[in-house]
């Protein structure tokens, strides 16, 4: 697949963020414009927050449709893609039959999954098996089906979040649990990890399996787009510990399923921001997403110690409009980040500020 009815300019996005990816836009940025929708407001007349039942595909895919096509004028830097939000996290533990709960979210329109934890002990561990045939996996592929067909070439599938490493162990015994087991347990620790290993495997073969890549990649809902098979990483658990203990448990599950793929990508909320040093030397990675976090500055005003602690690597800033123009204006924008712009009025609004992103120099 090499274009998107939903996006006419493609294949010059794909340069852009190609060129990104190849850390030869370091004097210039990208941008991609969060616009309202009026399939948004509709979603929000018919859906209230909070916890929902596991929602039909098609009404889903459906949906995204119509704020893609509402989007399709805008000549930002993204690349129009759908993301599997109800397997996002759910998937994972109910592959192992952990309870999931599923959450509406009507700001962003995302019906989210999250697992309780299954345990209290390790007691249980020998019974885990991976389940082709599992009825969540076969959800999976159903929706996986669903969406693809929905696509057809208007947009594409974004890949979605890994569950693995300590992620997984928490679906398995909590996160308190989890920490602890570390200095109990370590064993116990290492031999989940293994298996969450297999698992990820199995979902994300899955999906590069039965979802087309767009110009040799992988669209991405944080990044945009990638070259090759592309899987997005999470390293929240160690948000809560010392860098040591990354270095000691987190980088090799890590690098091992970037090397399982063409690499991957990861998000850094506010309180890991200490671990960008050690994240940027990851083996495969491709990109940072530097997010936001309730009780610590915005990435936005770091941006500068940021793109200087991260050397040359691809990172993602969310901002927005009114702070982004203010900063476009005093060229306060450090160059080869990809920022989100929040708060955008409209499609007319969004071109306007794409030709002076375009016309920028850092």
């Amino acid at each position: 697949m090499d274009s998107l009815e939903y996006k006419p300019s493609c294949d010059e996005t794909i340069r852009r963020l190609r060129l990104w990816h190849e850390r030869r836009f370091m004097d210039r940025i990208l941008a991609r414009c969060e616009i309202p929708v009026k399939a948004m407001d509709h979603f929000r007349e018919k859906h209230r927050d909070g916890d929902c039942e596991y929602p039909d595909p098609a009404e889903r895919i459906a949906f995204w449709d119509a704020v893609l096509a509402e989007q399709s004028r805008l000549e930002d830097d993204a690349i129009p893609a759908v993301y599997l939000t109800e397997m996002d996290q759910g998937l994972y533990g109910g592959m192992v039959d952990a309870e999931i709960r599923f959450l509406c979210d009507t700001r962003s329109g995302w019906v989210s999954s999250m697992a309780v934890p299954l345990w209290k002990d390790w007691s249980k561990f020998d019974t885990l098996v991976i389940d082709r045939h599992h009825p969540w996996f076969q959800r999976y592929l159903n929706q996986l089906e669903v969406f693809v067909n929905g696509a057809a070439g208007k947009f594409g599938i974004s890949h979605f979040i890994l569950i693995d490493s300590l992620n997984f162990v928490f679906e398995l015994l909590g996160a308190t649990a989890t920490y602890l087991s570390l200095e109990t347990d370590p064993d116990m620790v290492r031999r989940a990890v293994n298996f969450a290993f297999e698992l990820n495997a199995l979902i994300q073969d899955a999906f590069f399996e039965n979802t087309p890549r767009l110009a040799g990649g992988t669209c991405s809902n944080r990044i945009s787009w990638a070259p090759g098979r592309i899987v997005s990483e999470s390293i929240d658990p160690f948000h809560m510990t010392s860098v040591d203990y990354f270095e000691k448990w987190g980088r090799e599950p890590v690098e091992r399923i970037f090397g399982r793929y063409d690499g991957g990508i990861i998000h850094i909320h506010g309180n890991g921001r200490r671990l960008l040093e050690a994240a940027v030397t990851i083996r495969g990675l491709k990109a940072i997403c530097m997010d936001d976090d309730r009780g610590y500055p915005p990435a936005v005003e770091l941006a500068g110690e940021c793109r200087s602690r991260a050397g040359d690597m691809p990172l993602v800033i969310r901002v927005g409009y009114e702070t982004f123009l203010s900063k476009l204006d005093r060229r306060e924008l450090p160059g080869g980040i990809l920022y989100d712009v929040a708060n955008v009025p409209g499609i007319d609004e969004g071109n306007r500020l794409m030709e002076r992103v375009r016309a920028y120099r850092a």
